[in-house]
Parts: C-alpha cells; structure tokens; sequence
C-alpha cells in the first residue's frame, strides 16, 4: 500500500515510517496539513495517517478537505488529546479510525489491515459495477454534443423509430442506449445486432428466428433478435451493410408489426421499437441499389447524427478525464494524473478514429506512462495516424 503520515512531531513519522516499511508498504511523510494537502495532490495514496493537533492547519481540516476534494484514501486519524467525543466526530466526517497516542504497534497493524481489506473491497465493487452497468454517460459540452443530448431527452420517450449516422467510434451504440434507457421501455430488452457482423445467408435466422429443420444446422427452435425484444428496443447497427432480402422482410415487420419465422408460415405479433444506425451514406446506397429507399423513410423517422471528435474539440479534456477514471477504476487502480500539456498536445490531434481511438490512447498512455501522463508522453506514445 501506499500510506501517507501526516504529523508535526518527528518522532512519530520517523516511528510510523519505520513500521510501515518493515511490513512492506511504500511511505511518505509530511510535517503539516498544509503540506499533507500537498503530497495528495501529487500523488496517489491507498491510506493516511493524520495527526489532529498540528500548526498552521489541524487534521480535522486536513480530513474535511480530503473528503470534499473526494480523496478516497482510507483516512485515519491520531491524537494525544484524544476523547470520545473527538473520535466520534471525526467518524461522523468521513475518517476510517480513531487511534489514540502513544500509538500501540498492534493497534496500528490491525487498524491498516482492516483499512487494506475495505480498500480491496471497494476497488472490487467498482469493478463489478462497471462491469454489469451497460451504459455510459454521454461526455461532452460542445454545442453539437449538447445537441445530441437534447435531442435524446426529446425523442426518447416517444415509440419514434431513430436513425443514428456518424462516423465509426463517434458513439452511435451508446446514443441508441440512452434512447432505451429514457424511453417507457427501459425495463423491457435492449437487443443489438450488428448486420455487418454477421454473413448474408444467417442474417435472416438471426433476425427473425427458425424453426427446428429449416436448414441443416437448425437442429433446435430459435428466437430471433426481434422476438427477444419485442416490447423493448432492437438496435439495428451498421444497417447499410444488410442484404436486399433481410430488408424487405424488416420493411415487413416495421409495417405489419408481425415476422414469420424462417422454415414456417406462422405469423407472430412483435411490439419493438426499431433504432438504426449507420457509417453509410444511405441516399448514395439508395442510388447505388444496395439500399430500400421505403425502409430509409421508415427508419429515419428521426435522424440524430453522432459528430466526429474534430468537430467536437472542446470536449477532448473532459474525455481524457472520464476515460482515465473510467478506465482506473475497471482496474482497480488509483486515478493518475495528467499535465496540461499533454491535454493540449492532445487537442492538436486529427483523431481519424473518433472517440474509439482517443479511448484506446488512453488506455496506452495509463500503461506507459510513469506516475503522471506527460506532453512526452502523448508525443511518444499517442502515435496517431495523421501526425
């Protein structure tokens, strides 16, 4: 662990220090809150040991700063002078533990073994959290980013069908979640189908479900995408990539809300509400053939367009500061810090790959850099394909 001492009495530190290194954790020390403050700010901590009686500022401060700077170091605190009622307050403030001087070596250990074992269990939680939690905020407060966001909030509760385009990586899956998850739909299935994925002749029994012999791997009944959604939200992704045939029969569906099955004649009634989206220009693929220009018009009831990350500049510090707590915490390690200028060596990137490759850099950066994410560090590291 890393464990930070803060303490006015040299004594204590050089004691503490001792202790903690022996069992094997990583130590610093400060002499004051003020400079306890400090060392927080310039790096990371897993816990803090915080004398209460100190010159220019007392550890009672030095805890109410910490929790509202949302420091989420376990905190405990130490005193010469200490009471019930003081041991209560600084509970009720957000510290882990109250340890009274002189310090009991066996106190200390017990008291950091357990603060270890919270620790390890909150960095889990958040782990499994980010793990079964699907959908993400919508990062951003660029005008055509906020734009988007309203035009969810407006569309989403209505049964509207939505075409999202856009650029690959611009986010178009995660527009279509939120429009499920403000829609009355949200506690009914959010089903995604790729269409580029998936081969041209398998497109059908996907969609639309088989029956047991309809072909020669079909040894068992199956749903298909629009029955596991019915009364939720079928995400149609890639739309531009689905063959003639697959359109027709969604063109079907969209207007007699009922499919059949592949291998029967039976109809059955589905109630989904149909997002698309698409990479495509889907006017020249109507051009070209290669598209229904009567399913475009029954898809693109409404139509929000995803921006590309150079449209949308502005944006890229508040991106760069999700992705690195995102990707932290679905690591289960403590948040790095990042300069100013690697943030603006950043922005001067082209980002051909949109929000998708500006996550990845990240990613790269938090594993390469060392302590703190430098400009050196985007310069070495970031690569970007049109620098």
């Amino acid at each position: 662990m890393r464990i930070l001492v803060v303490d006015d009495e040299k004594s204590i530190r050089i004691t503490l220090k001792e202790i903690l290194e022996f069992e094997g954790h990583e130590i610093t020390v400060a002499s004051d809150g003020v400079e306890g403050l400090d060392k927080v700010k310039g790096g990371q901590f897993d816990a803090i040991f915080c004398d209460i009686k100190m010159p220019n500022m007392d550890g009672k401060e030095v805890l109410e700063k910490l929790v509202a700077q949302g420091c989420e170091a376990t905190i405990i605190m130490m005193s010469g002078h200490g009471d019930i009622e003081t041991a209560v307050d600084c509970i009720k403030k957000g510290a882990y533990d109250f340890i009274q001087k002189p310090l009991d070596l066996n106190r200390i250990l017990i008291t950091l073994k357990n603060a270890t074992d919270k620790t390890e269990l909150v960095k889990e939680t958040k782990i499994l959290k980010r793990k079964v939690s699907k959908i993400q905020e919508i990062v951003g407060e660029s005008p055509v980013i906020t734009k988007v966001k309203d035009m969810i909030k407006r569309v989403a509760p209505t049964d509207a069908r939505v075409l999202i385009t856009g650029s690959n990586g611009t986010g178009k899956e995660l527009v279509a979640r939120w429009l499920h998850e403000l829609s009355n739909r949200a506690s009914a299935p959010f089903i995604e189908v790729n269409c580029a994925a998936i081969p041209s002749e398998l497109i059908e029994s996907e969609l639309f479900g088989h029956e047991k012999g309809a072909f020669t791997s079909a040894i068992k009944q199956h749903k298909g995408k629009f029955e596991q959604a019915n009364g939720g939200t079928l995400f149609l992704d890639e739309i531009g990539d689905m063959s003639l045939a697959a359109q027709a029969k969604v063109l079907r569906v969209l207007q007699e809300h009922k499919l059949s099955r592949v291998g029967s004649d039976k109809d059955i009634e589905v109630d989904v509400r149909v997002v698309a989206a698409t990479n495509k220009n889907l006017k020249e693929e109507i051009e070209k053939g290669n598209f229904r220009e009567d399913l475009y018009h029954r898809l693109s009831v409404i139509i929000i367009h995803t921006p590309a990350l150079a449209e949308r500049k502005e944006d890229i510090p508040l991106l760069v500061d999700h992705f690195i707590k995102q990707i932290s915490s679905e690591n289960g390690k403590p948040v790095m810090k990042i300069e100013k200028g690697a943030i603006e060596e950043l922005m001067q990137y082209g980002w051909s790959g949109n929000i998708r490759e500006l996550r990845n850099v990240v990613e790269r950066l938090l594993i390469l850099s060392n302590g703190v994410i430098t400009k050196d560090d985007v310069i070495t590291y970031a690569i970007p394909s049109d620098r």
